[in-house]
């Protein structure tokens, strides 16, 4: 009777343990297929969010907004979403120190072609001025030594590089307007991309100012010396044309070219 009763209890606690495996199976088995149901949605949402026009818009996003994207895939779809790690500042104080660097950039631009055409014209006027001084020193040379067409001749020439050097001069002046519209913008820009925080682009004007004023400079002092150069000739000619005067006839002064006579 003994070992019948442990027989049943044996057959009992197998049917039991049996039944209860049975029931842990089908308990997983629909966690599973719940599982793969939640796989299957989220799956169909990211294709249709991918799909959609709001995804469409954001891929159209800014480079600088895409730059930091985070790709993950839902069963086995792949869905780019964009994350931006760092938002694009468009406060009005950026906006404005944006602004402030575009206008010295302009500045600087109209700084440097303005520089290069007065210093091109510097040159060349005190070139004119070197010249006009070479054919004043061959003049005096050759007081009294020349016949009155030769002496007329020369004095053809002289005019003439005397006109050069007048347009040459004009042309230093208007450039030289314009050059100072230049310093001036540049100093506002500078002072106003300080004013913004834009401390960069404020200390490259102000060096590229500093550049072309001194650049400019150099230039002045070298015409400033050609002028002097000429003044000192022109005082020379005088003196020399008086001595020649005062060795001849008085009705030989006849013979002085007119042009000679005028001062200019």
């Amino acid at each position: 009777m003994q070992a019948f009763r442990n027989c049943g209890l044996c057959a009992s606690g197998s049917l039991l343990k049996g039944r209860t495996d049975f029931l842990v199976a089908r308990r997983n088995m629909a966690v599973l297929r719940l599982s793969a149901a939640c796989v299957q949605l989220l799956k169909d949402k990211a294709n249709v969010f991918c799909r959609s026009p709001v995804h469409q818009r954001l891929l159209r996003v800014p480079k600088v907004a895409r730059s930091d994207t985070v790709a993950f895939s839902l069963g086995c779809s792949l869905c780019a979403v964009p994350f931006t790690q760092q938002v694009e500042n468009l406060s009005h104080e950026s906006l404005i120190r944006r602004a402030s660097c575009l206008v010295t950039d302009s500045a600087n631009t109209y700084l440097s072609q303005t520089t290069l055409a007065l210093v091109d014209a510097l040159t060349q006027y005190a070139k004119a001025l070197h010249t006009l001084i070479a054919l004043q020193k061959r003049y005096i040379t050759s007081i009294g030594k020349l016949t009155p067409a030769e002496e007329d001749s020369i004095w053809q020439v002289i005019i003439g590089q005397r006109v050069e050097v007048g347009d040459r001069l004009e042309e230093c002046r208007r450039f030289e307007s314009n050059w100072m519209n230049a310093i001036n913008i540049c100093e506002l820009s500078a002072e106003a991309a300080y004013n913004s925080g834009a401390e960069h682009a404020c200390t490259a004007t102000k060096a590229n100012l500093q550049v072309a004023q001194c650049k400019v400079e150099e230039l002045r002092k070298i015409s400033k010396k050609a002028e002097k150069k000429l003044a000192e000739t022109k005082a020379e000619e005088i003196q020399r044309m008086a001595e020649y005067a005062s060795s001849i006839d008085i009705t030989d002064l006849e013979d002085i070219p007119e042009a000679y006579l005028r001062e200019d």
